[in-house]
């Protein structure tokens, strides 16, 4: 707390969390904190409002009966946005008397001493990043799958987790099936009892505006049609975490889905080890898409990008002009591309979850 109260970034984020009183007071406040609890709910819970009143149109959410106080739960979520969609959950279960989760976060962003400090202070820990030998990944694949068993069964602590390794950045909410092996390192015995005493809840939280997203058009359009790998630069991360809680992102909803249950999992039970990872994934997809809030620019997006007004009774001509005046923007956003393709991307954004929506009710 010291660290952070002398931090040169301390004033600008204490104005914003806490616009009615002095740094000073502020940095008082801070310093008399002496445990990871009262941070959360004294200092991030208020800056989860002050993100929500300032950037969200409307913030709701659904599912917490589905879920008890008295009990540990993985939560596995979509990923939309690198801070937010844990934060979101963190002030939802706050607000509901339940303990705060834990939260896997990216080696690559525990860069600085502000950044590591705040991460420590919300019960963040440190995944590695594939990458280096094989012997090395799988060793530190294996130390977080002991960990996170170890958290949610010996602590007695939830942990929040992301489906996959980085965000999504083409709207396409998918689970690496290597996450589902990751959680059955840790266990040597039935694969079905294996994933059954982890809890876990499927997690989808929902933008109307999709955070960062003309960055992420921008990755995937270096990234994708040949163009070479995209790398990123220097506090690029640090910059998509500020875009994200500062860019207008209209309504948000979080559901937690339906508990997976040893039940739900059974039928999987002879299938060999990597369809039986497979199937598992596909289920947290299926309650993850199925309850992901469709907005007006998703329907949009579906249909400039169909050449059709199937949607259109979804949304309004005002709230389509809206959308193209956002979309337009990608002409001076982007110089020396072929802004064409870049559209194209940004609408693949928001109308695959409809996609996704649509595949998955058909089971």
């Amino acid at each position: 707390m010291s660290r952070i109260a002398v931090n040169p970034y301390f004033p600008k984020l204490a104005e914003f969390v806490f616009p009615h009183l002095s740094v000073e007071e502020i940095r008082k406040k801070l310093t008399a904190i002496d445990n990871i609890r009262d941070f959360q709910h004294k200092v991030m819970h208020q800056a989860n409002l002050r993100i929500i009143e300032e950037s969200v149109s409307q913030f709701t959410y659904s599912g917490m009966e589905r879920v008890d106080p008295s009990r540990n739960y993985l939560y596995v979520s979509n990923h939309r946005d690198i801070m937010l969609d844990a934060s979101l959950l963190q002030s939802v279960l706050i607000s509901h008397n339940f303990k705060t989760t834990e939260i896997t976060f990216g080696a690559n962003l525990m860069k600085g001493q502000l950044v590591i400090d705040l991460g420590k202070s919300n019960k963040m820990f440190k995944v590695e990043r594939p990458g280096g030998s094989i012997r090395e990944f799988y060793r530190s694949s294996k130390h977080l799958s002991d960990y996170i068993r170890m958290t949610l069964l010996q602590k007695k602590e939830s942990v929040w987790i992301a489906q996959r390794n980085g965000r999504t950045k083409d709207g396409i909410d998918r689970t690496d099936q290597g996450i589902i092996n990751m959680f059955r390192m840790s266990f040597d015995g039935d694969k079905v009892q294996s994933v059954a005493d982890l809890n876990i809840v499927p997690v989808a939280v929902s933008y109307e505006w999709e955070p960062c997203d003309l960055l992420k058009v921008m990755e995937l359009y270096i990234s994708t049609q040949h163009k070479g790998t995209y790398v990123k630069k220097e506090g690029e991360d640090l910059n998509s975490i500020l875009t994200g809680i500062i860019q207008p992102k209209g309504k948000v909803h979080l559901a937690l889905c339906e508990p997976i249950t040893k039940d739900d999992l059974l039928p999987f039970a002879d299938l060999p080890s990597n369809e039986f990872n497979r199937r598992v994934a596909s289920l947290i997809d299926q309650r993850i898409c199925t309850e992901y809030v469709l907005a007006s620019n998703n329907y949009i997006a579906h249909d400039i990008l169909s050449g059709s007004d199937r949607y259109s009774s979804y949304y309004t001509t005002e709230e389509k002009e809206h959308f193209i005046r956002h979309f337009s923007s990608l002409e001076s956003y982007a110089e020396d591309c072929d802004v064409d393709e870049m559209k194209n991307i940004l609408l693949g954004i928001y109308a695959n979850p409809i996609e996704s929506k649509k595949y998955f009710s058909q089971f």
